[in-house]
């Protein structure tokens, strides 16, 4: 696991290759490993130095996330036996830093969590000079805080103003950022790395930190001066008011970073710890480290995938419209390094695609993301077409026109023609049942659902959608696309909506529910930001599209008549649309006025929806936009339309942006736990409606005592 080299200058490297893994982490047995590696170079004699490299592309990502979710979820866990368990690496790394030795860390790629905490316990950082390398403390976007001493080094080594942005956002760096911020010491090329670090070992450095130094100032003061302590208030208020209090590990990685500066480092690193187990005990670290990156990870690894499948090799992806997602497909295929075919009506509109995927490159060439040649090489693979014969050669083919049944059909039609038998037929619709569009293929059975999500060269997740006629097979090589694509999928079964629609429409439509109630929409608005939605629901609707959202809503009762579901926001969209003319952003006009490039409240709305004499509280308004999309996730899961709870979870943070802190709708309930949710669904069902009617599933969870995740 880590292997060990002492050459005749008495320089010790070691290198660390866990075997069975594609990048090094810090689990149990790692540490354990590396805490006797530790033991066994500074009893070396004759040692002058010692450093510490990857035999992998990259250097250490930082801590096994399977142990953490351990951690935060296992049996019998006391804040005693979590106190123990992380402070076990915190301790070797004071062992390095103290042992007499010098050390240098030589990153030879992305040292990101535990990994990059164990270059600052070194006495200097050498990094490889390759853009592909980040390096970063991203604890807090886990829930959670640096645990090995990131906390409390970083800010001794760059000072409480420069750190607590990398800390509090997880910020990632480059070799080049990170030495102008003086976060490493040294950037040369790959190459040279290790003998760049032994060169400074040559210089006869001496082993002490600057802060175990007699006298230590932190760079811009410690926090019992006035004008440090001023950075905090700042920091302080404005990660309240970013947050609204929804993530418990910034108020803990401020109080670690202040707290700390106080202190001598020892001390310092028990207080870190102490709010480390702090975190791991709160619902919040747990859920989002479980959702967010160990079921994540298993979507992109393909933990739907059917067994025994052969693999799709997906080389050349074939796209059908050359509009917005369209455009978007064929740059996310062309970007993966696949060939992408575009077809459009004209050879104007196919090009399309082509200028779109050219418009990204350009901004990311001009912000000095990438280069001419890479830009170039992009484009050449988005080949325009409006001949059917060139998509004969495609693995797979993704149709992506207007949402009509007809012109998708003619479309299907003749892409299938052409089609060899191997490959995958999709379509990226957001609205349309997979089972009916798959009756104008010959082969069904190869017909499958992928819809993506706008703008697709920024949204991770696609919904892979299984007819009733999809086999398995196709359903595999379904996954194998996206995963070429190098997007995250979930897998639904058929349904109007599908899932991530249909639980996504049921916020705005409470939003719309709440306005017409005669709550203020100023109410409303602050109600969605303060529950931790990427946006507020009537903001939401304009961006939508209020007169497609009307639309949509018109050919759903037309298709179903008495079985359409009631939906609140019906007489606000009619109102909004049919008679005031206002259909949203693109528009011009919906909730809010969009004068002058800026936007605000249309303070029309007062006159069309008057203000109830009572108005709720913020929390009643944020219950009810948050519990009717948990309840709709959770009859999806009672539909059985989705095969584990992970891909409720991953699918509504990912695809909608559902508030990050829960988890997800589905480790909410399990947090709160399924009788309380049971409980308050009831209250507002006799007051509100059915949209509020607990599933049959949540209530036999709520008998049973039972948790989506066991």
């Amino acid at each position: 696991m880590i292997d060990t080299q002492l050459d005749a200058q008495g320089v010790l490297t070691l290198t660390w290759d866990m075997p069975g893994k594609k990048q090094n982490v810090f689990d149990a047995d790692a540490m354990a490993a590396f805490d006797e590696a530790v033991d066994a170079a500074l009893a070396t004699e004759g040692l002058t130095g010692i450093v510490i490299t990857s035999a992998k592309r990259d250097f250490i990502a930082g801590a096994d996330l399977s142990m953490l979710e351990g951690m935060a979820f296992g049996e019998g866990r006391t804040a005693k036996a979590l106190y123990g368990q992380i402070g076990a690496l915190s301790r070797t790394l004071r062992k390095l830093e103290t042992g007499g030795v010098p050390v240098v860390a030589a990153l030879n790629g992305t040292a990101l969590g535990g990994g990059f905490e164990l270059a600052l316990a070194c006495h200097r950082i050498v990094v490889a000079d390759e853009s592909r390398i980040q390096l970063g403390l991203p604890e807090g976007t886990l829930g959670l805080l640096p645990g090995a001493g990131g906390t409390q080094r970083l800010p001794r080594r760059v000072g409480a103003q420069a750190s607590l942005p990398l800390l509090l956002e997880g910020k990632r760096l480059s070799p080049q950022e990170a030495l102008a911020a003086g976060v490493v010491d040294e950037v040369v090329p790959a190459d040279g790395l290790l003998a760049a670090a032994k060169a400074w070992l040559a210089t006869g450095p001496k082993a002490v930190q600057p802060w175990d130094r007699k006298g230590f100032r932190p760079p811009g003061g410690s926090t019992k001066e006035p004008d440090v302590a001023n950075v905090f208030m700042v920091a302080s208020a404005m990660f309240q008011a970013k947050t609204f209090g929804n993530y418990p590990a910034g108020k803990a990685i401020l109080s670690c970073v202040y707290e700390g500066l106080r202190l001598d480092i020892d001390s310092a690193l028990e207080v870190e710890k102490r709010y480390f187990v702090e975190l791991l005990l709160d619902p919040v670290a747990g859920n989002m480290i479980r959702t967010m990156f160990v079921s994540l990870g298993e979507a992109n690894k393909g933990a739907r995938r059917p067994v025994g499948v052969e693999p799709l090799d997906v080389r050349r992806v074939g796209v059908l419209g050359a509009g917005l997602m369209g455009a978007g497909i064929a740059y996310a295929a062309a970007k993966a390094g696949l060939a992408a075919v575009v077809l459009d009506t004209d050879a104007d509109k196919a090009a399309g695609a082509v200028a779109y995927a050219r418009g990204i490159e350009d901004r990311k060439v001009a912000k000095g993301r990438g280069t001419p040649e890479q830009r170039d090489a992009l484009l050449a693979r988005i080949q325009p077409t409006t001949s059917f014969d060139d998509l004969a050669d495609c693995d797979v083919v993704i149709e992506a026109v207007f949402e009509d049944r007809a012109v998708k059909a003619d479309v299907t039609r003749k892409a299938d023609a052409v089609l060899s038998d191997r490959a995958v037929l999709a379509s990226n619709t957001s609205t349309l049942p997979i089972t009916g569009l798959a009756e104008a293929s010959s082969r069904p059975e190869r017909f499958v659902g992928l819809h993506f999500f706008s703008p697709v060269e920024k949204m991770q997740l696609v919904e892979v959608i299984v007819g009733d006629r999809t086999s398995e097979p196709t359903l595999a090589h379904a996954l194998d696309v996206v995963k070429a694509l190098r997007k995250t999928p979930i897998v639904v079964r058929d349904s109007r909506g599908f899932y991530t629609s249909r639980v996504f429409g049921t916020y705005v439509s409470e939003g719309l529910a709440l306005l017409r109630e005669g709550v203020a929409p100023a109410l409303i608005e602050n109600a969605g930001r303060m529950l931790g939605m990427p946006m507020p629901p009537l903001a939401l609707a304009d961006e939508v599209g209020l007169g497609l959202m009307h639309q949509v809503g018109r050919q759903t009762r037309a298709d179903l008549g008495d079985a359409a579901p009631d939906n609140p926001g019906t007489p606000v969209l009619a109102t909004m649309v049919e008679t005031l003319g206002r259909t949203g952003k693109r528009g011009g006009a919906g909730f809010y006025g969009y004068a002058e490039g800026g936007k605000r409240l249309w303070p029309g709305l007062a006159e069309q929806f008057p203000l109830a004499a009572a108005q709720p509280s913020v929390e009643a308004v944020k219950e009810r936009l948050l519990l009717v999309q948990v309840l709709e996730a959770c009859r999806c899961m009672d539909a059985e339309l989705l095969r584990a709870p992970a891909d409720a979870d991953v699918g509504a943070v990912l695809g909608w942006g559902f508030a990050p802190w829960t988890g997800g709708p589905l480790a909410y309930v399990d947090t709160l736990g399924a009788s309380q949710v049971v409980g308050r669904a009831d209250a507002l069902a006799a007051e509100l409606g059915p949209r509020f009617s607990p599933p049959p599933l949540l209530r036999r969870m709520a008998e049973r005592g039972e948790r989506f995740y066991g």
